[in-house]
């Protein structure tokens, strides 16, 4: 049996759920809210995208799962202001974990965290189509070229091999 098959974070909201017992990464994600920013800002600064595709490979499932993802999505708002554009781009998320991740717990907060980026963001906010992923990131997971931003926190540790760079402009950086 393969690990991937196997290996997950605790589902749902228990005493030992990952989504109760993740403090730590949140306070990661949080300390590197300013990079994740100059990274967004780096892409669509640049580009100005009708649809920006981004991907968290290792979402996990819980209060962590949506917050970078979000704060990419207001770091485009941010810019789209800022150059005076008068719409938001639309986005695609791509939520991706091994097969035994909690998808079900994530889909059921996507209708609140939606309505909440509207509130916040306004009309001009741009549409969000989320889709689970399931499956390694030591495979192919989304067709090529698909992706403007990839996000995965907290993830290294659990790495048992060196990932292949297929894009020799896609770069690795720690």
């Amino acid at each position: 049996m393969e690990v991937s098959n196997v290996l997950h974070m605790n589902g749902g909201f228990g005493d030992n759920s990952y989504a109760s017992n993740s403090i730590i990464q949140q306070k990661v994600i949080s300390m590197t809210k300013a990079i994740t920013e100059e990274a967004v800002t780096g892409v669509y600064g640049n580009m100005f995208l009708k649809t920006i595709c981004i991907a968290d490979l290792g979402c996990s499932s819980g209060p962590n799962t949506l917050i970078v993802v979000t704060e990419v999505m207001k770091a485009v708002d941010k810019i789209r202001r800022k150059f005076g554009r008068q719409s938001s781009p639309e986005f695609q998320i791509y939520l991706n974990d091994l097969p035994g991740n909690d998808f079900n717990s994530i889909f059921r907060s996507l209708p609140r965290v939606q309505e909440e980026l509207k509130e916040e963001m306004g009309s001009q906010f741009g549409p969000c189509f989320f889709t689970g992923v399931p499956g390694s990131f030591y495979s192919r997971l989304c067709p090529t070229g698909s992706l403007h931003f990839v996000h995965s926190s907290y993830s290294l540790m659990w790495l048992s091999q060196v990932t292949k760079l297929l894009d020799p402009l896609f770069r690795i950086t720690y």
